[in-house]
């Protein structure tokens, strides 16, 4: 498995109201049922890659290609201060799912860390 050197968030979303457009946030706290203020759905975080982040309604853009994600289903990462369990592939878009195993702050520009 190959990740791309210095991994990072570039954007963070919020989708607040089901069918409404998302909210672009600067930094979001991560709680463990997901991202304060967004709505709750199939998991409690949605990651995508480059470049299909216009395409979904993902919570976390990560620098790396989305085929690179996927790459990561079993793996747990660190963003900001939060830890990640990415758990599956996104069924119906690009992206995958991820469960919160420490919540904590995420912020534009955090690195993509793995942890295990």
């Amino acid at each position: 498995m190959t990740v791309l050197a210095d991994p990072r968030v570039v954007a963070i979303r919020i989708h607040p109201v089901k069918d409404e457009p998302g909210v672009e946030l600067a930094n979001a706290v991560v709680e463990i049922d997901g991202l304060a203020g967004d709505r709750r759905k199939k998991a409690a975080v949605h990651l995508v890659g480059l470049p299909e982040a216009a395409t979904t309604r993902a919570n976390l853009v990560i620098d790396i290609p989305t085929d690179r994600l996927a790459e990561l289903v079993g793996r747990t990462v660190a963003v900001g201060s939060a830890t990640l369990a990415i758990t599956r592939t996104a069924g119906n878009c690009a992206g995958v799912y991820a469960d919160v195993r420490t919540p904590g702050m995420i912020t534009i520009e955090d690195r993509f860390d793995l942890v295990d």
